[in-house]
């Protein structure tokens, strides 16, 4: 302990005695499994991994230390360009804060420490991302859904939430890799489909794509994922993976780690993975993520969401089911640029296409945006969010359902009648665009207030950028854009 106690986190007040027996506990992994290299990564805006691979000799100072990266990799849009003013003296978040590229501190999570089963001599520590002199960036993905968990606790709550995760695997043709090739973002790689689509859950197609799914489970697994199932998706080259429920940050984690696990064993395997939700390819479907949550009682565990007894009908909900439900679709439109950030996402939203379109729920049908699974003497009963896109930052999606649905129970608020013809109601429709969900978030009144102007403005910031620049290009923008980075 006094060791660590003359390290700069411990003089930050950023590491406590529970934290640095679990770094210690890590080195000594390091050395018992002769790993050469710890990859110590952070999730950025976007929810892309990012970070420094370290010698294992160097893991030890990094978690008593921390390690430096340049501030400005938390101000680029997804093509990498700087889209906030760096070399003045205030960015936009207060003077010489994240200015002239200077230094962010990574804070290593030891209790995240992963050997790489696909890269036995490596590993993962996940980070949390601070400014140098050890105070918070509230827009850091990490940190930004803490607080809204810390939320949830301080009411004796807890979400539990189920994935269904979407994405296509391709055979790699063409890599694009001249050197005019290169660029922000890099001209996409050409590909073609390992199989023929429109096979939903075939058995003789997922057989014959067995092997590769079997590798992507058990690397999964390997890695502690709650793989559930593997499933053959509806378009060609797309498949779905769903995880075991899980406490709403551990799923934050996992669905990071599941999209750069699936990118770099399928890279191994020269094959492209993408989360793109829909690659603009002949005969691609829509990818989409879909998320399960249910409110539990943390002190009892029971299902907050679950009937009270059979037969309930029409809006016969509990009042947590209600005000959660109230909560999601009265903040859905300003939520859906934490949900569907890509100019990509917005084509999704259309009729008859097993995504939903408009601002809506039901018992039990695919076209609604909510979902309600609800039977009493089950457990299991949740709501389905169907309108988030697979390549959403995770815990930005995930922060606006606990923030919104929060909000539906401190108000009180009551669902409204479910629909049972989602296509064919007069429910308000889901943003046609980015720039209008982005719109709809700048002005919002309840993010500023739930996640704060600075946070707010940032986000919009980085989106009106983008937009700018989609706008500005209508070749195949949204091709190079998102179909190698997401």
């Amino acid at each position: 302990m006094s060791e660590q106690a003359s390290g700069l986190l411990y003089q930050l007040n950023l590491v406590n005695e529970d934290s640095i027996l679990a770094a210690a506990d890590c080195v000594k992994k390091i050395s018992a499994e002769k790993l050469e290299t710890v990859r110590f990564l952070f999730v950025d805006q976007h929810g892309v991994l990012r970070g420094k691979s370290l010698v294992a000799d160097a893991a030890a100072s990094a978690f008593k230390n921390g390690i430096t990266a340049p501030s400005s990799l938390l101000l680029k849009d997804t093509s990498s360009r700087t889209v906030f003013d760096v070399w003045g003296q205030d960015a936009g978040f207060g003077e010489d804060v994240l200015t002239g590229a200077a230094d962010m501190l990574l804070v290593p999570a030891p209790e995240t420490f992963r050997q790489l089963p696909w890269s036995p001599h490596s590993a993962w520590v996940l980070c949390d991302v601070v400014q140098n002199n050890g105070s918070p960036i509230p827009f850091a993905s990490r940190t930004l859904l803490s607080d809204c968990v810390e939320k949830l606790h301080s009411l004796n709550l807890e979400l539990i939430v189920g994935l269904e995760i979407e994405f296509h695997v391709f055979k790699l043709d063409e890599e694009a890799l001249t050197h005019n090739q290169g660029g922000m973002p890099g001209l996409p790689p050409k590909t073609l489909p390992l199989n023929q689509g429109y096979q939903l859950l075939g058995e003789v197609a997922y057989a014959a794509a067995e092997p590769l799914l079997d590798d992507l489970r058990r690397q999964s697994q390997l890695l502690g994922l709650p793989v559930r199932s593997t499933e053959v998706e509806f378009g060609p080259s797309q498949f779905e993976f769903t995880f075991d429920p899980a406490a709403v940050s551990v799923h934050a984690e996992n669905m990071v780690l599941f999209r750069t696990l699936i990118k770099e064993v399928c890279a191994r395997r020269n094959l492209h993975a993408t989360f793109m939700c829909r690659p603009q390819l002949p005969n691609c479907a829509a990818s989409g993520w879909h998320i399960h949550q249910s409110l539990v009682a943390r002190d009892t565990g029971e299902n907050l969401f679950m009937p009270r007894n059979d037969g309930q009908q029409g809006n016969d909900l509990t009042p947590q089911a209600s005000g959660w439900l109230a909560g999601l679709l009265q903040h859905a439109r300003a939520s859906s640029i934490l949900c569907a950030p890509t100019v990509n996402a917005y084509g999704r939203y259309k009729p008859g296409q097993l995504a939903p379109d408009r601002i809506q729920w039901s018992h039990d049908n695919k076209g609604s945006m909510l979902r309600a699974i609800l039977k009493a003497q089950q457990p299991a009963s949740r709501i389905e969010n169907r309108a988030p896109e697979p390549a959403a930052n995770p815990y930005y999606a995930l922060a606006s359902q606990i923030l919104s649905g929060l909000d539906g129970l401190e108000n009180k608020l009551t669902a409204p009648l479910p629909v049972s013809t989602p296509y064919n109601s007069d429910s308000l429709l889901l943003p046609e665009s980015l720039n209008e969900a982005n719109e709809m978030f700048a002005t919002n009144e309840f993010y500023k207030s739930a996640l704060g102007v600075t946070t707010c403005n940032y986000i919009s910031g980085l989106k009106a950028a983008e937009w700018q620049r989609y706008i500005s290009d209508k070749t195949d923008w949204e091709q190079r854009e998102y179909f190698s980075l997401f």
